[in-house]
Order: C-alpha cells, then sequence, then structure tokens
C-alpha cells in the first residue's frame, strides 16, 4: 500500500485552533461586482476575527438595482447538498448563523432545517437573523413568507434586526413612535430572540435605531436608543454590514447590547460618509442612484472605529 495513503489528514485548523470570537456560516445572496449580501458582510466579520463561511443564495453578476442582472439561484435542495457535504466530513461545527435575503419558501423551510442541524452539533449556537423583507412599505419577497418569519423563524433566532416595515410585519404592530418601537420589540422577545435591534426608525423625519436585550424572562427587557443622522443619499448592501457588525461586536460585548450597538454605527456612519465623500469627488450627483458602499476602503472603520455615536438608555 502506498505510504501516502497512510498518513493521516491534517487537522482543520478552524476547527482544532478556533478564534476566539467564533465560526460563522453565513447564508447570504452574493454578487460578482459590488457588495451587498456575503460580499457586504463577510470581509467586516473576519476584520472582527471570526473564521466565516459563507453559502451563496444567489449569484447575480451585480446588485438587481442595475438595468440588468445575470445569474444563479440556489434553491433549498442544493442548500442541502452543501450541508450534507460539510456533515460528511465532520465540519458543521459553528458558533453562529447569519442569514438575510431570503427569496422562496421552500429555501426559508431549508433554513430551519440547516438551524435545526447545526444545534444538534453545537446547542448553544447563536442565530442572528436580518429579517430582509422590505422596506418604506415595500415588500421585497412573496407574501407567503411573512407568515414562515413569523410562525418559524422568530422563534429560533438569537437576535433579530429588522428596519421598521420589517419589525412592523413581524410584530403586527404599526411603529410610528419611539413608544411603538419599544413595544414592538418586547412582542418580538415573546416569540423568540432575546436580542432585538431595529436598525433604522423614521419618527417624524428624524432616524433612530432600537435595541433591546432581554437577558431573562422575569425582567423587562434593557433597552436602548442611538439618534441616526440622515445622509442624503441611499447606498446598497447597509443592511447585511450592519448585521454583520452586530453579530460581531455583540458577541465580544454579550451583555452589552448597546455598547455593541454604539460600534456597529459609528463603524456603519463612517464607512457612508467615506462613500459619499469619494463620490462627491467624481462629480456624480448622489442622490440621482444607489450608491456601492466603500468597503475596503473602511476598513480602518469597521476593525477600530472611532465611537462617535453614543446610546441612550430608556428608563
Amino acid at each position: 500500500m502506498c505510504l501516502r495513503k497512510l498518513e493521516m489528514a491534517p487537522p482543520i485548523l478552524a476547527l482544532a485552533l478556533p478564534s476566539e470570537t467564533g465560526r460563522v456560516l453565513s447564508i447570504q445572496s452574493h454578487t460578482v461586482q459590488g457588495y451587498v449580501g456575503n460580499k457586504s458582510a463577510v470581509f467586516p466579520l473576519q476584520l472582527l476575527g471570526y473564521d466565516v463561511d459563507p453559502i451563496n443564495s444567489v449569484q447575480f453578476s451585480n446588485h438587481t438595482g442595475y438595468p440588468t442582472f445575470k445569474g444563479q439561484v440556489l434553491n433549498g435542495q442544493q442548500l442541502w447538498e452543501l450541508i450534507e457535504g460539510l456533515a460528511a466530513n465532520d465540519l458543521l461545527y459553528y458558533t453562529h448563523l447569519l442569514t438575510g435575503y431570503i427569496g422562496s419558501v421552500s429555501f426559508s423551510n431549508t433554513v430551519l432545517e440547516v438551524v435545526d442541524k447545526l444545534r444538534t452539533i453545537n446547542p448553544n449556537l447563536i442565530y442572528v437573523c436580518d429579517p430582509v423583507m422590505g422596506d418604506d412599505g415595500k415588500l421585497y419577497v412573496p407574501q407567503e413568507l411573512i407568515p414562515i418569519y413569523r410562525e418559524k423563524v422568530v422563534p429560533v433566532a438569537s437576535m433579530l434586526t429588522p428596519n421598521q416595515f420589517e419589525a412592523e410585519l413581524l410584530s403586527g404592530l404599526r411603529i410610528t413612535s419611539e413608544a411603538d418601537g419599544r413595544e414592538a420589540c418586547k412582542s418580538l422577545h415573546a416569540a423568540g430572540p432575546s436580542k432585538v435591534v431595529i436598525t433604522s426608525i423614521n419618527i417624524e423625519g428624524n432616524l433612530l435605531l432600537i435595541g433591546s436585550h432581554k437577558k431573562d424572562k422575569d425582567n423587562s427587557p434593557e433597552q436602548f436608543k442611538i439618534a441616526i443622522p440622515k445622509i442624503p443619499a441611499y447606498f446598497t448592501g447597509t443592511g447585511d454590514l450592519m448585521a454583520a457588525l452586530l453579530l460581531g461586536w455583540s458577541n465580544k460585548y454579550p451583555n452589552n447590547l448597546d455598547r455593541a450597538a454604539e460600534l456597529a454605527v459609528s463603524s456603519l456612519q463612517a464607512l457612508l460618509q467615506r462613500t459619499l465623500n469619494d463620490y462627491l469627488s467624481t462629480g456624480f450627483n448622489p442622490q440621482s442612484s444607489s450608491l456601492e458602499i466603500r468597503l475596503i476602503q473602511s476598513q480602518d472603520d469597521i476593525r477600530n472605529p472611532q465611537l462617535k455615536f453614543k446610546a441612550e438608555k430608556y428608563n
């Protein structure tokens, strides 16, 4: 017998010597050009010290805001085949699962199977769900996905990062005030997740982030807000990036969601301002179309953000 065949395979160092922060499976979209989905989430998490394994739910040439796009969509069966391949080689240990845009009921059902599978291997798996369904009253996904999120996805999530419209869809509550936002968070806690961050709420022209951490069943959640400046432009990939930053920093500050949100917001705002300035430097009108974020150029702001945005705790 060939001696080479008798040699043991080398260990998977990401498993044998895991990073202090964790090992993340990220199931999101992918574009060849630009930064949305996994392209917007994987690099920042790696900068923050995480091992990240991406599964691309779609692979498109560019995001769908361009006049045309080409590419492929992964279906539920294909997703499960990838999971089986990892399992067959004992590679399915993760500390975190991150999901973003899910475009169909069948794919969402497979994602739920993935959550169950990962938790049989690591019962302490943290599932961060960015429930990408729409914005400003407009749905991005089929209507039949809403009850799937409400009844099946939310109950198994550890952290939710909806925007205002998505928080309304999931909680069934209309959000027109800070009190409404806080109540929506409480409603979502009751459904499952201990951490909820509504990443943007527009209250009378003012933008807010509202965060809520229910540390135990017997006490009210700790809640806070962060005022966010309005930037006169629309950017793609910011929700995907924010969810990744919240995962990254909340794991480093597990009992201080407000601190994690301060760091995430500070990183994101620095990146958006750089993106805006760079477009303006070319003479482009940033209000004429959506802008691709300057992720690589902002890596220092991701790794070591200057804390410019402070949380205000509610009583």
